[in-house]
């Protein structure tokens, strides 16, 4: 999408965004859920982070993930699978 490659080039990443428009992989990862908001419901994704370790396992998962703070909690978990 060109949203993520000019959000891509504005931060100089190194590695490519992917896009899920039609929540494929979102489902398979058990992330898109019902959410509920002011009394109406509606289907959307959870923020949550998924720790993938070198052989493709997924190797940690952080649900309803708040941003205070997760940044730092994953490195450190990163770093003590390293």
């Amino acid at each position: 999408m060109e949203s993520h490659e000019k959000f891509s080039q504005k931060y100089s990443f190194t590695y490519p965004l992917v896009s899920d428009p039609d929540a494929i992989v979102c489902e398979a990862y058990g992330v898109y859920k019902e959410k509920k908001m002011y009394g109406k419901s509606y289907m959307g994704i959870e923020r949550t982070t998924f720790i993938i370790d070198a052989s493709g396992k997924i190797a940690h998962i952080y649900p309803k993930v708040k941003v205070e703070g997760h940044a730092a909690k994953v490195l450190e978990d990163v770093k003590k699978m390293m």
